[in-house]
């Protein structure tokens, strides 16, 4: 998954003005203790994050 198609589907679900805030501030034991944006710079998958991020969120399984 590219990371543009990434944070497209965080600000649908989030809403933009809150994805980034998310993705920033919440820390998820499934991510290593980590947030989504220090998994992603730590070299996780962008697939792999999103995945983390619909199961910990309750994301609708259609959106992913």
């Amino acid at each position: 998954m590219r990371l543009t198609i990434f944070w497209d589907r965080m600000a649908d679900h989030f809403g933009e003005a809150y994805a980034d805030s998310f993705a920033r501030d919440h820390v998820m034991t499934e991510l290593g203790g980590r947030t989504v944006h220090e998994a992603l710079a730590a070299g996780w998958d962008a697939k792999a994050v999103w995945r983390v991020v619909c199961s910990a969120m309750d994301v609708p399984a259609d959106k992913c």
